[in-house]
């Protein structure tokens, strides 16, 4: 796993190297075993290596046989050998025994068409110096970052935007439009990040820079080819897939690869076909909030060695500033923290971990995706008859049931956001001060991925909007940053596109069935673990904030950070501390919103006040 830099500006080649140099040091955490630079006049790239295969002859960039295409990469390619005997065939000559060089003897042989047969994870920086064209691409679900900065004419590139300030042009200014909908889905949603023109390249798209002009084409979509055959042929066919993806994700490294081990069934299966040396677990020594035990008890079943820790109330407030650098952009899922303290164990002993992340969108596994009956058959009722009533009971005292029935009042593409609806639009104008309130709502940013997928059923149209919003934006952002912070590549099996071409074919049916999530992968997964693991409800990485700030030393410090200086341009500083004062006197419960609120300020801070 690597980081790269990339530059295409006005200044000389001397510059250029001294610039692209800064920018890579600033991201070596990614890359702490070697460096390497291309600089002309027009171009320059930059790399930081972390080695894992060909250990010695992989080093960046990377170049054809005549020396007129260069390359950077960030990521693994796991079918890396089949293409390279398939360009050996052709009369390609490879110098090293990277994964990396078949990119560039790919791209050589098949132009932007060898993006599609890639299988794995990455970013990708070409330079075809002949041709005067730079090309950028990003692996298929967006398991790793590709960001690109582009105004007055200059093109910056990077696997983190934070190496762009070490560039003396880059102008470094708060996009404010992006903070109301990151309040609704708490992390930041559109392609233009919260950097002023710096964006995010979306999962399955390339771009092609030629005469200085960008032209970005998408290569993969996820479609649903959903069949009809039995039960038992899609069980076997699924099987195989998993349990070859997994080997493939393990064998692939010339280093030691570990295994993250939380309590639930996703982890539990990947450890348990992947048969690791070691597995890594934390949790927090809270009532409710802890899977470690049940981690260790399994890797002993399992002949697995265990390494867990707790993190403590403490630990999680005082390392929040140095996550928000890492995740570049404010991010306020919870169990990013704890993922931060995961990936710092397990750099100690391996620098490779596998992880299950991808097994909820490709097999139907979050709460979400399981309406009971009686909400489904509310949901049908027409939407003149909900809408009115939902209005009428909005504005009464909570009651059980209440949030359901105003939620599904609503059409799919204003209720449906993924899995962490933190406020509606309203309720976020409300906190924001006067100058950011707009009239952005929810249906004009999902309604074209609605568009998609209106015809499917409800779990599917759930499942796509979670692959292009919740997933690339939120989990595989967290799992790359958090992991990259410690020099640990987190690979991720269960998120595979040819797994994808056979878990998208399942039914419906068989992957919720008789109020189970995952109903089919649980199945699997029985052959490999005990019943109560592969059934186990999910809970991800709980993390107790919302009791920690009803304690005094907590609720001042978040405190604190309401009230300075420059929270009035961004918030309503009466409203967000009424949140805070509310929910200390236990008179309702407003963590989610006020970790929102207190993430965004931490990150501003690091970024913007020093």
């Amino acid at each position: 796993m690597c980081g790269f830099v990339g530059i295409i500006d006005k200044n000389n080649k001397k510059d250029k190297k001294k610039i692209v140099k800064s920018m890579a040091d600033r991201i070596i955490h990614r890359g702490p075993d070697a460096e390497g630079y291309f600089v002309d006049d027009k171009v320059a790239l930059g790399h930081r290596r972390l080695s894992i295969i060909d250990l010695k002859g992989g080093d960046q960039p990377l170049y054809n046989e005549t020396k007129d295409i260069a390359l950077v990469f960030n990521g693994e390619i796991y079918n890396y050998k089949k293409i390279r005997e398939d360009l050996l065939a052709k009369g390609h000559k490879f110098k090293t025994n990277t994964d990396s060089e078949v990119i560039v003897h790919g791209y050589e042989e098949y132009g932007t068409d060898i993006f599609t047969k890639l299988r794995g994870m990455f970013a990708i920086l070409i330079y075809d110096i002949k041709n005067n064209v730079i090309v950028g691409a990003r692996d298929h679900f967006g398991i790793k970052p590709f960001y690109y900065y582009k105004k007055d004419g200059m093109y910056l590139f990077g696997s983190e935007i934070k190496s762009f300030l070490e560039h003396p042009n880059f102008k470094k200014e708060v996009n404010k439009k992006a903070l109301k909908m990151y309040l609704v889905f708490q992390y930041s949603i559109y392609e233009e990040t919260f950097f002023k023109n710096v964006y995010k390249l979306k999962p399955g798209h390339f771009f092609v820079i030629k005469n200085n002009k960008m032209n970005i084409t998408r290569y993969f979509e996820p479609t649903f080819d959903k069949g009809d055959k039995a039960y038992n042929e899609y069980r076997s066919e699924l099987k195989e897939a998993l349990e070859e993806s997994i080997h493939a994700y393990q064998i692939s490294s010339d280093v030691e690869v570990g295994s993250y081990l939380s309590g639930g069934v996703d982890s539990s299966y990947v450890a348990a076909v992947a048969k690791p040396d070691k597995t890594f677990s934390v949790g927090f020594k809270t009532q409710g909030f802890d899977e470690t035990e049940k981690a260790q008890e399994l890797s002993k079943q399992l002949g697995i060695k265990n390494k867990r820790q707790y993190v403590t109330p403490e630990d999680f407030f005082n390392i929040l500033p140095t996550i928000q650098y890492y995740t570049d952009e404010p991010h306020a899922n919870l169990s990013t923290v704890p993922l931060f303290f995961l990936s710092d164990l397990a750099s100690k002993d391996v620098k490779v971990v596998l992880s299950g992340e991808g097994a909820d969108e490709f097999f139907g596994g979050y709460p979400e995706y399981n309406d009971p009956l009686s909400v489904r058959m509310y949901a049908k009722i027409p939407s003149f008859i909900k809408k009115p009533f939902a209005a009428l009971i909005k504005p009464l005292p909570h009651f059980p049931g209440k949030n359901t029935l105003v939620k599904y009042s609503k059409p799919f593409y204003e209720r449906y956001i993924g899995h962490a609806f933190v406020m509606d639009e309203k309720e976020a104008n409300e906190i924001l001060c006067k100058d950011l309130k707009d009239n952005v709502n929810l249906k004009d940013i999902l309604y074209p991925y609605y568009e998609k997928v209106k015809g499917k059923d409800e779990l599917t149209k759930k499942m796509y909007f979670d692959y292009h919003f919740w997933l690339p934006q939120d989990i595989l952002l967290k799992a790359d940053k958090m992991s990259m912070a410690h020099s640990l590549e987190l690979r991720v099996p269960l998120l595979d596109q040819e797994l994808f071409k056979s878990s998208s074919k399942v039914p419906s049916k068989y992957l919720v069935k008789d109020k189970q999530t995952k109903y089919i992968f649980r199945d699997i997964a029985l052959e490999k673990l005990p019943e109560d693991w592969a059934k186990r409800r999910k809970l991800g990485f709980p993390v107790p904030f919302s009791k920690w700030i009803r304690e005094e030393k907590f609720y001042n410090m978040v405190k604190d950070m309401f009230n300075e200086d420059f929270v009035g341009e961004f918030f309503d500083k009466e409203f967000i501390n009424k949140l805070l004062t509310d929910h200390y006197n236990n008179k309702v419960n407003n963590g989610r919103k006020i970790y929102n609120i207190y993430i965004f300020l931490i990150w501003y801070k690091e970024y913007f006040c020093k």
